[in-house]
């Protein structure tokens, strides 16, 4: 492997980490957001079979 190759390969990995750590922090508030609506879901539909209505589709 010559220099130049080290340097692209080193650039190219530097490149992608920084797009990982700009990614990162939107994925991980988009699986909380979904979780979250998960669990206001559930709530929902636990609290109209408690009151004896049919949950909604």
């Amino acid at each position: 492997m010559t220099t130049e190759q080290t340097e692209g390969l080193l650039a190219m990995i530097t490149v992608l980490g920084m797009f990982v750590l700009l990614v990162l922090p939107s994925v991980i508030g988009i699986v909380r957001d979904r979780r979250i609506d998960r669990q206001i879901r559930e709530a929902e539909e636990r609290r109209a079979r408690q009151q004896g209505f049919a949950p909604a589709a």
